[in-house]
């Protein structure tokens, strides 16, 4: 496993991490599997875990708490420092995702209720200070209220929280840009992958001015960069995917997926290729595979240890930049 300083806050953290929302909300998740691929994870120097109190109403929380104690003795668990990084999210109070500009503080994350939920994933995880707090949507017009910028500096100081963050909505990674350049923000966590290229743009190089950690969400794309949908491809209704890949989102993502497959060299696969080629950028300190069985944990953290991709192969999946904006589906 390689490490990455995580911005300012100066953490070594793994450069694959472990998105938990799988573990809560999707069809085919099994606690004891669950339970047992965290482990492996760990066991092979993964030491970042990403979860929310929205993945399944605390649940995926418990599960990552359960995890933590159980390594509380271990010898060598996590990374180089032998800590286990845990960032999870307030939910917004409406429940919407993802933000909207017609959306005030105090229909998302009036301060009271943040704490409230520092407090409930305090609960879960069974810790006394939270490494990375992050609220789970963002409108960098709430800058405009004036009771945000001081409830982030005392969730830092009240010594629950060491590090506040944001989880950018869906393909809208200029819109947090401000809130970076406040200098109150630790980290900022946004979808990046083969496809989803934008926050070269203008984000990175925000953060890197700031020295704002960048978490990379969804490198498979919700799935279609592992290179297993198919246009038959179904969900059950309880399934978040079966709203996401709508027919034209399927159509269009599988089409896309495909056109990448010629380009992998002998011996690897469209999952390594996707993972290495967020590694290739220096902007990004940890990306957050969902990972819900062990040979997964196993075939990503290898991946991984591959470090990035030849500079030939990274050039040329830059044309499949995929420029998308939300719409009634993206969520």
């Amino acid at each position: 496993m390689r490490y990455r300083r995580f911005g300012r806050t100066g953490w070594n953290v793994s450069e694959i991490g472990y998105g938990m929302w799988g573990m809560a909300g999707w069809t085919g998740s099994e606690d004891k599997e669950s339970l047992g691929s965290l482990q492996r994870a760990i066991d092979l120097g993964c030491n970042f875990f990403d979860t929310a109190w929205a993945y399944g109403n605390g649940h995926s929380e418990e599960l990552l708490g359960g995890i933590l104690r159980a390594n509380e003795n271990s010898a060598s668990p996590g990374g180089p420092d032998k800590k286990l990084y845990v960032a999870t999210k307030v939910p917004p109070k409406n429940r919407s995702w993802p933000a909207r500009p017609e959306f005030s503080l105090d229909d998302s994350y009036p301060p009271d209720y943040i704490f409230e939920y520092v407090d409930k994933s305090l609960k879960n995880i069974g810790v006394d200070t939270l490494d990375l707090m992050q609220l789970h949507t963002w409108e960098d017009t709430w800058l405009g209220d004036k009771r945000i910028l001081p409830a982030i500096e005392k969730l830092r100081s009240s010594g629950k929280v060491r590090a506040v963050g944001l989880s950018l909505n869906r393909w809208e990674p200029a819109n947090g840009i401000r809130a970076v350049r406040t200098g109150l923000i630790d980290a900022v966590q946004v979808i990046y992958n083969i496809f989803d290229q934008n926050p070269e743009d203008e984000l990175f190089p925000a953060c890197r001015e700031k020295d704002v950690a960048v978490i990379a969400r969804v490198p498979f794309d919700e799935g279609s960069l592992t290179g297993a949908l198919t246009l038959n491809s179904t969900w059950p209704k309880s399934d978040w995917r079966s709203t996401y890949f709508v027919p034209e989102n399927l159509k269009a993502s599988v089409e896309r997926a495909g056109a990448l497959k010629p380009l992998l060299p002998d011996g690897m696969t469209l999952p390594e290729m996707a993972l290495r080629f967020i590694l290739s950028n220096r902007d990004v300190h940890t990306t957050i595979p969902g990972m819900r069985k062990r040979q997964h944990v196993e075939s990503n953290l290898a991946a991984g240890d591959k470090g990035p991709l030849p500079p030939q192969l990274h050039a040329q999946l830059r044309p499949h930049r995929w420029v998308r904006t939300p719409t009634k589906w993206s969520q």
